[in-house]
């Protein structure tokens, strides 16, 4: 087998087989806005460069086969083929010059303008906001020709922006015309008579929901029931989406395509229709809802004594939101009091053994924003994360365990195929750079042969809290970690320290999760999964893990926007903040109360010249020898906020 290059200390040429010219690589490529492309690949340890000229129509975050070229060790990649697109489109203004039409895109990282022919403007005019999608381009050295595929609106207008950013990613408000069809003739039956014989009756067991404030799509719902021996049965019972979305409609390949619901800052785009997910599907309260349920007989201590999963009926007296279902507790008084108290004593038992099996819990605040009637950002708030949500989140994952253990566990049938949420031991070299880290802190974190326990990573938290370098160590912990992904392929979930999980909570707003439910019912039946549908789910986890981080990157990129907009308004204030990056050209702050963060460039840094010290995520000033680490709290003045590139700069005050 052939070994991975090392980079050579003296030189930046890449060291690797003495022959690569035959040797092709997959993988996806980054490209920075000089226009240089850097493919992340298996086989090497270091990011391949490509030049320009051999970029062959890549885009940032496609993925490409390369084949590497070059004399002996030294070597660049070509782009040889391009597997798959990352953008459908793209977002920007419609510019004239020359007598020629085109896209100036939002993203910076496309480093073409694309060419609009006069017949493919639709009404669009010069200076409004598009949504483009390329029709033909067959070499970089030409420029791509597209179609403007919808018009937004004006520039910076609110809707607009939302909307394109949304769309570059792939995700659209509206449905197809057969697709809506389809909802609305599903609604209208409702739920068929005969169903109900089919299915486990719950509906006299105390059943509520707690979610959001703000949330229509209710996925979930608890139930409890004091037994005659002092057990407890706990109904967890999830929407039956796969009931109504059936494989082969319009419904099922709608939903398969975008994955995921999405939710900016402003609105929520949903996977399925609303007749669906904010009604049929959706758990209300006072109405017979179909579930799939996970229902336990637990005793006092938090042990399983028995399982059971299948197909059932609910009817949910009650829909409490986070903060109501708190004041119930709080307060010890209202509805459902003795049905939270023993989720919620329950809960603290089965929390604190995960916490003894090594699961992390990274204190990771969010924002919420307050918007006027035209988008306009008026207040950027941190959410508050009480106990009620830690309350559902550990009802949910032990759901999302129980199924999968349940799947996989059985002897007789140890090749079943499954969709499993697997999260990888984090990458060994950031690992032991994090544990050189934190020694320079005066923590010492244990490795074997370059791999870290779960548990290790877990007790240094819990040493950490209360102390003013937590924030430090855990965003470098967050850095070296893996991404969760979906695959058939089960290694476990590295962060939540279980051998087995998947995702079985979610399916009004999770595709994969109607996929859990349909591999569960078949098993349930007794049915065996043949190789072709076998190879579909396969399908489905890569596909569904790259639309989760698209929609991520909707959801981030839209918190962006209004953080930017935001701070255009404060211009000149001076405020507090963390240091959350250190780069060679400057560093990076994050403002504390609303994570509005910003650059501060090295050259705006007064009395030294600042070097970065990798090794302590840290820039060390050459004379004073002064060092800015991550984590460190710093005053910063608001010094610029563009909103077209989407950063903001600060100045350092202290």
């Amino acid at each position: 087998m052939k070994k991975p290059y090392k980079k050579d200390k003296n030189t930046n040429i890449k060291k690797g087989p003495k022959n690569p010219q035959n040797k092709t690589l997959r993988g996806n490529i980054s490209i920075n806005s000089r226009g240089i492309g850097y493919v992340r690949t298996k086989e090497y340890k270091d990011d391949i460069e490509v030049d320009h000229a051999n970029l062959a129509t890549a885009l940032h975050g496609d993925i490409v086969t390369i084949s590497l070229s070059g004399n002996g060790r030294e070597h660049k990649g070509k782009v040889v083929e391009i597997i798959h697109r990352a953008k459908a489109g793209f977002a920007g203004v419609l510019e004239l010059k020359n007598n020629i039409y085109y896209l100036k895109a939002d993203d910076t990282r496309l480093y073409t303008n694309i060419i609009i022919p006069k017949n493919s403007l639709g009404e669009a005019k010069v200076g409004e906001k598009v949504f483009v999608i390329i029709e033909n381009w067959k070499s970089s050295k030409d420029e791509p020709v597209g179609k403007i595929e919808k018009i937004l609106g004006k520039q910076y207008d609110h809707n607009a922006e939302m909307e394109g950013i949304a769309l570059e990613r792939g995700f659209d408000e509206s449905f197809p015309r057969d697709v809506v069809a389809e909802s609305k003739s599903l609604h209208e039956i409702g739920i068929p008579a005969d169903e109900f014989k089919n299915r486990r009756d719950m509906r006299k067991i105390p059943t509520f929901t707690i979610d959001p404030e703000d949330a229509k799509d209710f996925d979930d719902a608890l139930s409890v029931n004091v037994l005659p021996d002092g057990n407890f049965e706990i109904g967890i019972h999830i929407a039956d989406v796969s009931h109504y979305v059936r494989v082969g409609t319009a419904l099922d390949r709608e939903a398969f395509r975008r994955g995921t619901s999405v939710y900016m800052v402003d609105r929520t785009i949903p996977m399925l229709p609303e007749v669906l997910s904010n009604d049929l599907c959706s758990l209300k309260p006072d109405v017979d809802r179909l579930t799939m349920s996970a229902i336990f007989i637990i005793d006092k201590n938090a042990e399983i004594k028995s399982e059971w999963f299948g197909r059932t009926i609910i009817h949910s007296a009650k829909r409490f939101t986070y903060e109501n279902a708190q004041k119930v507790l709080d307060d010890k008084n209202g509805p459902n009091l003795a049905e939270l108290e023993i989720l919620q004593n329950l809960g603290r038992k089965l929390k604190k053994k995960r916490d003894n099996e090594g699961a992390l819990e990274f204190d990771q605040d969010e924002v919420k924003f307050v918007l006027d009637a035209n988008g306009v950002p008026l207040r950027v708030m941190k959410k508050v994360r009480i106990e009620t949500m830690k309350l559902i989140e550990e009802w949910m994952l032990l759901a999302n365990r129980r199924v999968a253990e349940y799947i996989t566990r059985d002897v007789k049938n140890k090749d079943r195929i499954f969709l499993y949420r697997i999260h990888d031991l984090p990458n060994r070299e950031k690992i032991e750079n994090l544990a050189q880290f934190v020694k320079t802190l005066g923590y010492d974190l244990h490795l074997e042969n370059g791999k870290i326990s779960s548990k290790e990573l877990s007790k240094l938290l819990e040493t950490l809290e209360g102390k003013p370098e937590k924030g430090l160590i855990q965003t470098s912990i967050i850095r070296s970690m893996a991404k969760a992904i979906y695959s058939t392929k089960n290694i476990g979930h590295y962060g939540l320290a279980f051998t087995f999980y998947t995702h079985f909570t979610s399916p009004i707003r999770r595709y994969p999760d109607i996929a859990v439910h349909r591999l569960l019912a078949d098993y349930l039946a007794g049915k065996t999964i043949s190789k072709e549908r076998a190879h579909d789910f396969s399908h489905i986890a890569e596909y569904a893990s790259d639309r989760e981080k698209g929609a991520s990157d909707a959801e981030r990129a839209s918190i962006k926007y209004k953080q930017v907009e935001y701070m255009a308004k404060r211009l000149g204030e001076t405020i507090n903040a963390v240091i959350t990056g250190v780069t060679e050209w400057g560093m990076y702050a994050e403002e504390i109360d609303t994570k509005c963060e910003g650059m501060i460039p090295l050259r705006s840094i007064k009395g030294d010249f600042y070097k970065l010290d990798k090794k302590t995520l840290s820039l060390v000033g050459e004379k004073t020898k002064k060092r800015f680490r991550v984590g460190d709290p710093v005053t910063v003045k608001v010094m610029s906020s563009d909103i077209v590139r989407k950063t903001i700069d600060y100045e350092l005050v202290s």
